[in-house]
């Protein structure tokens, strides 16, 4: 599960799980069309293709008209990869994300904040995604 490598995934394969903030997706896209690449994969569990971390990304990629995303792929069932809520919202738990990723009924923007433990100590699972930056021309 740790360091994956990164593969092109068609982005009608994936599923989201929760809202994205059209603020932040308005910024990551022009900062995406201005460097000319992705930087980051984004995460999706192996076996529901539900996006776990990248949300923004995947929809940079969709209103830019690609048809694929380079994406780690992780056995979300793991015992290793935690889901906490942000800040002071309500608890969320992996059967809720997973639903919401398989039913289409996502859930708000910033609802599950997912993270992985190595060696006891509790990381944001974006500590998985290298930079591996993608020129966006490379991406069908």
């Amino acid at each position: 599960m740790l360091r994956p490598e990164p593969v092109l995934m068609r982005l009608d394969e994936l599923r989201q799980h929760e809202n994205y903030d059209p603020q932040h997706l308005e910024e990551l896209l022009a900062e995406i069309v201005r460097d000319g690449c992705l930087k980051r994969p984004i995460i999706v569990d192996v076996n529901t293709k539900v996006i776990l971390d990248g949300h923004h990304r995947y929809n940079c990629m969709k209103r830019l008209g690609k048809r694929y995303i380079p994406v780690y792929l992780v056995d979300y069932m793991r015992p290793e990869i935690v889901v906490l809520p942000w800040d002071n919202k309500p608890p969320v738990t992996k059967e809720q994300v997973l639903r919401a990723g398989l039913t289409g009924e996502k859930l708000p923007s910033k609802s599950s904040r997912h993270m992985v433990r190595i060696n006891g100590e509790l990381h944001h699972i974006t500590y998985l995604e290298r930079e591996s930056p993608m020129r966006l021309e490379d991406i069908p």
